[in-house]
């Protein structure tokens, strides 16, 4: 990978625009979240990680660990199941 360094000028109310190819990078768009990772002297920008990808594993439980992905899925399902039962189907 190769490291470049790409410059932009911060508003008097500490703003930044993200140049386009960040954001094509970034896959994000108007509208979009971005998080800053901050670690020693060096500071990232990401697109931010799902709910579930954040809170993942901070329940301890007995049953079998879940990937993000699985926990997703069972969080959609459940919803989806409450609606149903909600409209007494």
């Amino acid at each position: 990978m190769t490291t470049r360094e790409m410059l932009t000028t911060i508003t008097k109310k500490g703003q930044v625009t993200l140049p386009a190819e960040v954001r094509r990078l970034l896959g994000v768009g108007p509208r979009d979240k971005v998080a800053f990772v901050v670690s020693a002297d060096q500071v990232c920008v990401v697109r931010p990680r799902s709910v579930v990808e954040r809170t993942a594993g901070v329940f301890k439980g007995t049953g079998p660990v879940l990937t993000a992905e699985e926990l997703r899925v069972a969080a959609e399902e459940a919803i989806a199941d409450d609606v149903m039962e909600r409209a007494g189907l």
